[in-house]
């Protein structure tokens, strides 16, 4: 099926809705980036297609491809409920975005956003993003990424969600940062044991100086 895809688009046609109706998931995720760039983009209006279980190159460049189609709805409710299955290739801003347009996100679209992008989000972001199903995070807060994203949070912020969230950082946490020390240097031994061995002599000579002046 690879091969005839391939074969299929390298005589310059287009992936259309019926094809990539025929095509289906099992095979959507298997399209090189040459593939998915021949996918027309209006068709992404009306495929019914379910990316989740694509590489994240495929996710990112399929996102793109949808964002554009639905430019023009971009404003509307329906362009949610036309994006949704696209959305784990939207970066966090765009998530945002959604937030302030209180697109109400399911849990289960939210669990399999792009790792990086949930990172993005503040818990009052996600709480606009998830509006009446925030309380659902509870159920998923051990589910990665949900688990990552709130061990980066401060439990002060996740309590103001009200919702029992934990594992957050605590008030007062410092992030210790390991020093980088200089390597040590490529000099051969002999010359750094000369430079150990002069250094007195030049710092007497200083101080004996200053004491004369």
């Amino acid at each position: 099926a690879a091969a005839m895809i391939n074969r299929y688009v390298s005589l310059g046609n287009r992936l259309t809705t019926p094809v990539l109706n025929a095509l289906g998931t099992r095979y959507l995720c298997l399209l090189n980036a040459t593939e998915l760039n021949a996918i027309d983009t209006n068709s992404l209006k009306t495929a019914a297609l379910d990316p989740s279980a694509c590489s994240q190159t495929t996710k990112d460049i399929l996102y793109n491809k949808a964002k554009r189609a639905l430019s023009d709805q971009h404003n509307s409710r329906a362009y949610y409920l036309l994006i949704k299955p696209y959305l784990g290739g939207a970066p966090g801003i765009d998530l945002k975005a959604l937030g302030k347009d209180r697109v109400n996100m399911d849990i289960e679209t939210f669990t399999k956003l792009r790792r990086e992008s949930l990172m993005d989000l503040t818990p009052a972001e996600v709480k606009d993003l998830l509006g009446v199903n925030l309380s659902q995070l509870k159920a998923v807060q051990n589910v990665s990424p949900v688990k990552d994203w709130i061990q980066k949070q401060k439990q002060s912020e996740l309590d103001k969600l009200q919702i029992g969230l934990s594992g957050g950082l605590p008030d007062g946490y410092i992030n210790f940062v390991t020093p980088k020390f200089q390597p040590p240097s490529s000099a051969p031994l002999g010359a750094v044991a000369m430079v150990f061995h002069v250094l007195p002599a030049l710092l007497l000579s200083f101080l004996m100086m200053f004491v004369l002046s």
